[in-house]
């Protein structure tokens, strides 16, 4: 039959479909009723329409597979190098490799990894000549990628490694070395920005688009003026966390490569952006923790679907205990059972031409797009974490979702909702459930990471016998 099925039935305008539902909820408000009020401002509909598109162009923005990924904190004892092969060998494709000191002090560990052929993502406040020099005349093509971000340090700690004139001048010498001593083929050079550090803090979803854009900014003008037309080679990444809000999450990440498009047209890139993706740490639970299983797995769903590169997850007990090689390999196999057993692999931009998609898509860039273009008129985004305009914006919409929670409107199993009043957690509890609080004088004040269960929690866990 060379005719569509769909030929055969009349097409059913919006209108109608928007009566039918007014004639069953019976005299009820339909804005009130089945219309959903985002904390972006957005009205999601209950349902959507090609009509609903209008004029708008919709972009496949994305079209590579997605890389298993897992993140391992380097650590001085060297114990990391096992935590990392015990990944590879369970089916971790690509290593995200973390250093939080000055010097990554694990260069033998790291080349033994990248000889075995492993992909490596790093992310490293300081790479010294010395490690540069050393990778720079192996054949670790497409295997090294270094991520460099001075500006998420100071979001997350509050101060600069010394100060803003000397970490960009360490920026630009790392690019310069880079640039003179490797082999363009053998390693890459990315700079990021963190968007996961604003939503893990109670960011919205458009604010953490535009915080990311104009954190982006910063680092494309200094670029500019440092360097002119004679632009190194370099790759730009982002890194997001994504939230519980499956489709909200997958419009996120479609908005995101779009807002790029058009930033990076700016500055005549000509350079995609590469996205590593985690779930949240925002509605991650200690008690009924095994409620987060299910959390990060659409949580992992939502960042495979809006086209992540690298997708990452966090072992189900990453809130009330240190790393456990059991709860990395449920975290791993997470992934693997999503790209081997449940096909996730198998179609690229599955989300594209979808009417809701595509259209929360484009109402979310532009609220970013407003967004970032009122804080540049503002000085720009270092200026204005300086002034706390940031941290204040984030602060009220924490406060907003936090609001939700404590009354039950946003609901989170074994925590707010069918709670266990026999559960016991304290003898499990292995490291501080809340931020540590830090005696260091800042600069600026610090964007931390806050869950919403974590009074409750805590309250429970002194009320414990």
């Amino acid at each position: 039959m060379s005719e569509s099925l769909f030929d055969e039935f009349e097409p059913v305008p919006a209108k109608q479909w928007k009566q039918k539902i007014q004639y069953d909820l019976k005299g009820a408000d339909y804005n009130e009723t089945v219309v959903t009020h985002t904390r972006e401002g957005i009205d999601i509909k209950p349902f959507y329409h090609r009509e609903d598109l209008g004029d708008l162009q919709t972009l496949s923005l994305k079209a590579n597979p997605w890389s298993v990924t897992e993140k391992i904190v380097i650590t001085e004892d060297g114990s990391w190098a096992e935590t990392a092969q015990k990944a590879i060998e369970g089916g971790a494709q690509t290593l995200h490799l973390v250093s939080e000191e000055e010097n990554i002090s694990a260069n033998k560990q790291l080349n033994t990894i990248l000889e075995q052929g492993q992909h490596v993502l790093l992310s490293a406040s300081h790479i010294s000549r010395q490690d540069l020099e050393s990778w720079s005349g192996k054949d670790f093509a497409g295997k090294l990628t270094i991520i460099t971000d001075i500006i998420q340090r100071l979001a997350t700690t509050g101060n600069w490694i010394e100060n803003l004139e000397k970490d960009f001048q360490r920026l630009a010498n790392l690019i310069d070395t880079f640039s003179e001593m490797t082999n363009q083929n053998s390693i890459d050079l990315a700079i990021s920005a963190d968007l996961s550090v604003y939503q893990n803090a109670g960011a919205d979803s458009a604010q953490q688009l535009a915080y990311a854009m104009s954190h982006m900014n910063e680092y494309l003008n200094f670029l500019n003026e440092k360097y002119g037309e004679k632009k190194p080679v370099l790759c730009f990444m982002f890194l997001n966390a994504a939230g519980s809000n499956y489709f909200m999450e997958i419009a996120k990440l479609k908005a995101l490569r779009l807002l790029w498009e058009t930033l990076s047209a700016e500055y005549q890139t000509g350079k995609p952006c590469r996205i590593i993706s985690y779930p949240t740490l925002r509605n991650k639970t200690i008690y009924d923790y095994n409620v987060n299983l299910l959390r990060t797995t659409t949580e992992s769903m939502s960042n495979i679907l809006g086209g992540a590169d690298f997708v990452g997850n966090l072992p189900y007990n990453t809130v009330f205990e240190e790393p456990t090689g059991f709860g990395d390999r449920i975290a791993r196999n997470q992934l693997l059972i999503l790209k081997h057993e449940s096909y996730f692999d198998k179609v690229l931009n599955p989300a594209d031409g979808a009417y809701y998609i595509e259209k929360l898509t484009a109402e979310l860039a532009q609220k970013g797009l407003k967004l970032f273009k009122d804080i540049e008129a503002g000085g720009g985004f270092l200026q204005q974490l300086k002034e706390h305009k940031i941290q204040k914006k984030i602060r009220e919409s924490h406060l907003q979702e936090q609001e939700q929670y404590d009354k039950g409107e946003l609901t989170l199993v074994g925590s707010n909702l069918y709670l266990n009043k026999e559960e016991r957690m304290k003898e499990a509890v292995k490291k501080p459930v809340t931020p540590q609080k830090r005696s260091r004088k800042t600069i600026i004040e610090p964007i931390i990471a806050k869950r919403l269960s974590e009074k409750s929690e805590l309250q429970r866990l002194k009320e414990e016998e």
